[in-house]
């Protein structure tokens, strides 16, 4: 069902319009305050700084310079001292290193922990050009965006510009992987492992398909059950949440090597073993080709080594080529090494993540919604269809929010108050050669 956008007003409905435009002032006096707080921290690390500078003996005596103000600020505000020195370095560097950031917070015009994610991306660039050049690209995106998305952003962007290629941070890395347990209490705990990130995702891909496909199989045993005795009350087959499924599945394949219980094997063939991990991973052409080391990303968020990518490639049962704009890195053209469907492939490219304002969830898990429902003479094309999850297509479909999808492929969201929102193409970073200039 498609909805036009006719917006009566009532009591209630400006009283909500009321509230929003509160919180949305909220939100920009809390950031406003937030910019003068960062400043006042790095006041007091720049006093520090200068009380320890050649007046003691030792390092230990300066040190305490240092210790003595993050006390005094601790105690006022309630903080440990070791957070108020903490706190008071990384407000220093925020003003210091990214100024613009603290301008745009104290504007309101984006929040503390856009700040943060600024300045955590970011702080890999030690020249102090490019970092004003990160700055200011990030800066634009961060102020119509959710601080997930700006992170995305932020990272892919420093990616690029970062002087150190990823596969070299990658070795380095890569030695510190570990399986850790932490103890909860009540009986349980937290079992923790630091893996390549394409292993990673992939693991949780893996157990999140088996855990839908374990409770698609109840699903159906129920209603088989209904279906075949209508006056008997159904039978509760499986009651577990998907988080809890896949915590079990987990523990079964790292225990006896296949899941204890495997419903599916009637339905799927092979059953939750030959359930595979799927994975999206983007490869600039110089990276595939070997010519260049930088630039892989995995779903749209996080970088990975070049070998790891190629060797992703080489098993890869197809692949797509991606034309992407060379500026602004819209998605353009698909086409594919094998057949298959080709809108769909241009589709999960070009949207990344589902198109609802501020959603991540990878576009390889998203419907493909019309725009304007083809029930109503929407036309099935690219300029009317975009990745909506499940919980966005159908907040689209029983509500009044509204979609509208302009020419360059951004979507003109349109709340039930009336409220425009665009959700932008997400642009693909630009990776290029080691040499060339920055696309901005």
């Amino acid at each position: 069902m498609n909805h036009s956008p006719i917006f009566v007003a009532t009591d209630e409905q400006a009283q909500l319009a009321s509230v929003v435009d509160a919180l949305r002032e909220s939100e920009e006096g809390i950031a406003a305050m937030e910019a003068q707080k960062t400043g006042q921290l790095a006041t007091a690390m720049r006093i520090a700084l200068r009380r320890m500078e050649g007046k003691h003996p030792t390092q230990r005596a300066r040190e305490m310079e240092l210790r003595s103000i993050a006390a005094e600020i601790g105690a006022a505000v309630r903080w440990s001292d070791r957070v108020a020195q903490q706190r008071m370095a990384d407000a220093l560097d925020l003003v210091e290193r990214f100024p613009a950031t603290v301008d745009a917070l104290a504007a309101g015009r984006i929040t503390a922990r856009h700040a943060a994610v600024i300045q955590d991306a970011g702080c890999v660039l030690p020249d102090a050009t490019e970092r004003a050049a990160f700055e200011r690209v990030v800066l634009e995106w961060a102020e119509c965006e959710t601080v997930a998305r700006t992170r995305d952003y932020a990272q892919g962007l420093a990616e690029q510009m970062n002087p150190e290629s990823i596969t070299e941070r990658f070795e380095r890395a890569d030695k510190g992987r570990k399986v850790s347990v932490t103890e909860l209490g009540d009986g349980m705990v937290k079992v923790e492992a630091i893996v390549a990130a394409a292993l990673g995702h992939g693991i949780h891909d893996r157990l999140t398909q088996q855990a839908r496909a374990i409770r698609q199989c109840a699903a159906d045993a129920i209603r088989e059950q209904v279906e075949d005795d209508e006056s008997a009350e159904p039978t509760v087959v499986d009651t577990r949440t998907l988080d809890q499924t896949r915590a079990d599945l987990l523990c079964d394949m790292l225990l006896t090597g296949q899941p204890a219980v495997d419903p599916t094997t009637d339905v799927i063939p092979g059953g939750l073993g030959a359930i595979r991990a799927h994975i999206q991973v983007t490869v600039p052409a110089l990276t595939a080709a070997g010519a260049d080391d930088r630039g892989a990303s995995l779903d749209g968020k996080s970088p990975i080594d070049a070998d790891t990518a190629r060797c992703l490639m080489a098993g890869a049962p197809g692949w797509d080529r991606i034309l992407t704009h060379p500026v602004t890195g819209t998605v353009l053209a698909v086409d594919r090494y094998r057949a298959g469907n080709q809108m769909e492939r241009f589709l999960a490219a070009r949207d990344v993540h589902c198109r609802f304002p501020g959603c991540r969830m990878p576009a390889r898990l998203c419907d493909h919604d019309h725009n304007f429902d083809w029930a109503l003479g929407g036309q099935t094309d690219v300029c009317n269809l975009a990745c909506l999850c499940k919980r966005h297509h159908t907040l689209k479909t029983e509500t009044e929010w509204v979609a509208s999808q302009s020419p360059d492929g951004s979507i003109q969201w349109t709340s039930p108050l009336g409220r425009g929102y665009t959700d932008r193409v997400p642009p693909r970073v630009t990776f290029v050669p080691d040499g060339d200039p920055p696309p901005f």
